[in-house]
């Protein structure tokens, strides 16, 4: 019998540009867009979360150097997608339709409500 082989990748339905909350750490309960996915260290890069400071070298292009501010990753387990509706955070599962398509739907307290997907810029 052939041995099942698995993904390297934790399976994750979070996207870029979602508005998710933090549900653990030091930034507990902020929220932010979704602005980068790691999928080998299984982290995230928050807009406006978790910010640390980064010493820049003068280079040509920045001759001036200095301290700037970046957004530092966190576990996405700590991290939820938010509902403004509700204003809480949600588990994102999907539903498979009759014609065979999928759609990424919010589960929160046993009821479904259908994600509305982000316009492609």
């Amino acid at each position: 019998m052939a041995q099942m082989e698995y993904s390297k990748y934790r399976r994750t339905r979070l996207k870029v540009g979602d508005e998710v909350i933090v549900v653990a750490g030091k930034e507990k309960g902020k929220r932010g867009q979704i602005m980068f996915i790691d999928k080998n260290k299984d982290r995230v890069v928050v807009q406006g979360i978790n910010r640390q400071k980064r010493f820049q070298r003068p280079t040509q292009e920045n001759p001036q150097g200095g301290v700037m501010e970046v957004e530092g990753t966190i576990h996405i387990s700590n991290v939820m997608f938010y509902d403004a509706k509700s204003k809480s955070g949600m588990r994102v599962g999907y539903r498979v339709n009759p014609d065979g398509s999928k759609i990424r739907v919010g589960r929160k307290a046993g009821e479904e409500k259908e994600l509305k997907e982000k316009a492609e810029k």
